[in-house]
């Protein structure tokens, strides 16, 4: 069997219904893993379930606000009453707000803050007894380009995801022992919803990001689905702590 086959292993994919976590989400399920759809718009969550469905893998869609403990919970629960267990959490649910920072109110900071990175922590505490009862499991956080480099126009994002790596560390080495791998993935410019107005009201912006990224383009949600299953599979059982960019190349120009 390959090392990248993911039959028998359930995955919880928060954010899991649009952009990259959809992406994420269709790799794992083309790899072979049972797939919980977590995320606050019920329609969204259907939409992907179904799409998933049709691949012929087993897939469940469950209303999620990783905001809130008792429907992590609740979601942790509903996955392991569906398939027996978990093995795999991918944390990719997130928000951005742009502005320059002396314009950020508590109110905005807090809110991303939360969303970006005290949710990552929520779950993974959340998820730990459940993986150590499977006898391991992998974590997966989405960081960002933007956990390695400044912005002047995001810097609450940027402190988040800066926040979602070093957690990332931190919790490899605590639970290392358990035999839990914790990893993150920071994605570059990718085509999503939430970079769209990029393109419409950012245009120089977005002129400068395809002119520093060696590819000369944005990425797809499904190119960040491959680096996924690879944290998600049994080839990663010695990598732990771990940022991967998938960036085009944008993080090394």
């Amino acid at each position: 069997m390959s090392q990248f086959n993911l039959s028998g292993k359930t995955a919880i994919v928060t954010g899991g219904n649009g952009g990259i976590g959809r992406g994420i989400a269709l790799a794992l399920a083309e790899a072979g893993a049972n797939v919980c759809i977590a995320g606050r718009n019920e329609q969204k969550n259907e939409k992907v379930r179904i799409e998933i469905e049709g691949l012929g893998a087993s897939v469940i869609a469950q209303r999620c606000d990783v905001n809130d403990n008792t429907s992590i919970a609740e979601t942790i629960e509903a996955t392991i009453d569906a398939f027996g267990g978990l093995n795999i959490l991918v944390n990719n649910a997130g928000i951005v707000t742009l502005n320059s920072p002396e314009a950020i109110t508590d109110e905005e900071w807090m809110s991303l803050i939360d969303t970006n990175l005290n949710s990552v922590f929520r779950f993974c505490r959340a998820a730990h007894q459940s993986l150590l009862k499977a006898g391991g499991g992998k974590i997966i956080n989405i960081g960002s380009m933007y956990s390695i480099f400044g912005s002047p126009f995001a810097a609450s994002y940027a402190a988040s995801k800066g926040g979602v790596v070093q957690l990332s560390k931190s919790l490899a080495v605590s639970w290392a022992e358990d035999n839990i791998q914790v990893n993150a993935i920071l994605p570059g410019w990718i085509e999503t919803d939430m970079t769209a107005p990029l393109e419409t009201d950012m245009a120089e912006i977005h002129a400068a990001i395809i002119a520093r990224t060696p590819t000369r383009r944005f990425g797809q949600p499904e190119e960040i689905g491959g680096t996924a299953v690879y944290l998600a599979s049994s080839a990663s059982n010695f990598v732990t702590g771990q940022s991967i960019a998938v960036c085009g190349g944008y993080s090394i120009a």
